[in-house]
């Protein structure tokens, strides 16, 4: 008899992660019709017209095929002389498995990243190689340190609300309890301390023991950028209550708001000279400006672990063998970019900015132009890819329904509020800011025609 659904562990069949959802699925055998669809419920920034930095493509296709480097003379000399250096680094090319960790050149680089990037403010911040895993992609990372500490049914995790659906989905997976906390919409989706107090409070009475806070800065689903003072109150939060922090950082580049600025979590506890809670930093190819989500590069960085810990972190990573190795030397690309002078550093230049700037001026026009739509409220969109903006609805409907009638009527794919979670009794959707800036304002005006038509105003 084959496998039947009744033998499938309860933990898989309880497990959903929504910007894959029943609606996405619709939305391609809407496609497959002949629709057009937009799709604007995944970071998924190739697909929806972004191009590939060349430097990036140029030094991976000799690292791929290194005979290219005697046929393709007009490529840039630094980056011949990269690929060389990678090749020669990874020893046997990049169709063999590197150490468990990841290529050491490679976290050797994302050492001296974090260093560079951290150390402000009269602030040195140093980064210990060996505390650094190469992922595939972000999103290995946080699983591997979720496994890391749910360790009992009752071990919860909290997480914002609204999350990015691979926290709820993993946390299910192995076992954990999810412990939300809200996100204040009204202050740009900053965090309350009372907010984080009365969520742990809570599961305590139910039986649950927190043992991580996960913050996702900037902000996914809301496009919110965390200030220092957020990021050392959580930090002192976490220490209060025994907690190990889980940093979700891959939209670092995507910082919109005039005059401000990314500030890690690695830089914050450095100091406050924090050393008794335990951090987790995640990055990633995927986002910024590379968009390298198929190649499926990042990494993970611990702080204030004993090596004892390390070491279990480095077996669990061991299963695994070793992340790909294209992602890996994406990953060191992203951190290891051309230097002034360089042959490639005009044209890399260039195209960072374009992408960071046509990314800027879509958020402007999505959020503004979501604002004025009668029953539709938008934050400003400060950074990351995403709006997440409320809904009035008519009595008896919600987000789901309105999505899915969204896509049916318009073509446009958006996101339920309820897959990423919000406040009881609130409707909302999540959106990219993806599509090309034309593209862009004919959601809007979709999206404004079908709302009002569809709640009757």
């Amino acid at each position: 008899m084959p496998l039947q659904i009744s033998e499938i562990g309860d933990s898989v069949l309880k497990m959903h992660y929504a910007v894959r959802g029943p609606i996405v699925a619709r939305a391609q055998e809407l496609e497959r019709a002949g629709r057009d669809i937009i799709y604007c419920n995944i970071g998924n920034p190739q697909a929806l017209g972004q191009k590939p930095v060349t430097y990036v493509r140029q030094v991976l296709a000799l690292c791929e095929h290194p005979e290219l480097t005697g046929i393709c003379t007009d490529m840039p000399s630094d980056v011949r002389e990269v690929a060389d250096f990678i090749i020669r680094q990874s020893r046997y090319g990049l169709g063999a498995y590197s150490e468990s960790k990841g290529m050491k050149f490679v976290r050797d680089a994302i050492a001296a990243f974090i260093e560079q990037r951290d150390s402000f403010d009269g602030v040195s911040v140093r980064s210990n190689p060996e505390h650094i895993y190469l992922t595939d992609g972000a999103s290995k990372g946080v699983q591997a340190a979720l496994r890391l500490l749910i360790a009992h049914e009752h071990d919860g995790i909290m997480i914002p609300i609204p999350q990015y659906p691979l926290y709820s989905a993993t946390i299910t997976l192995y076992g954990g309890k999810q412990i939300g906390y809200y996100l204040d919409e009204s202050r740009g989706w900053s965090l309350d301390e009372q907010m984080l107090e009365d969520a742990i409070h809570q599961a305590k009475k139910e039986g649950i023991r927190a043992r991580a806070i996960v913050v996702i800065n900037p902000g996914n689903p809301t496009g919110g950028v965390l200030s220092l003072e957020n990021i050392e109150m959580v930090i002192r939060f976490a220490k209060r209550h025994g907690l190990t922090i889980l940093a979700d950082e891959v939209y670092q580049d995507n910082i919109y708001k005039k005059d401000s600025r990314f500030i890690s979590f690695a830089h914050a506890i450095t100091a406050m000279g924090e050393k008794e809670v335990s951090l987790f930093s995640f990055h990633s190819t995927s986002k910024g400006f590379l968009g390298e989500c198929g190649h499926r590069g990042g990494y993970m960085e611990v702080r204030n672990l004993p090596e004892d810990v390390v070491a279990q972190i480095t077996k669990l990573q061991s299963v695994s063998l070793c992340s790909n190795l294209p992602g890996q030397v994406v990953t060191y690309l992203l951190v290891s970019p051309p230097r002034p002078g360089a042959p490639s550093y005009e044209r890399y230049i260039a195209e960072r900015t374009g992408i960071l700037s046509e990314l800027a001026k879509r958020a402007t026009i999505l959020a503004d132009g979501l604002n004025k739509i009668p029953g539709i409220s938008c934050q400003p969109i400060e950074g990351a890819m995403y709006a997440f903006p409320s809904l009035s609805l008519p009595a008896g409907k919600n987000d789901e329904e309105y999505c899915m009638a969204l896509l049916e009527e318009t073509g446009v794919c958006v996101v339920p509020g309820t897959g990423f979670g919000q406040k009881p009794g609130t409707a909302h959707f999540r959106t990219t800011i993806l599509p090309p800036t034309d593209r862009i304002e004919a959601v809007v005006e979709a999206i404004g025609n079908f709302h009002v038509r569809w709640c009757g105003i």
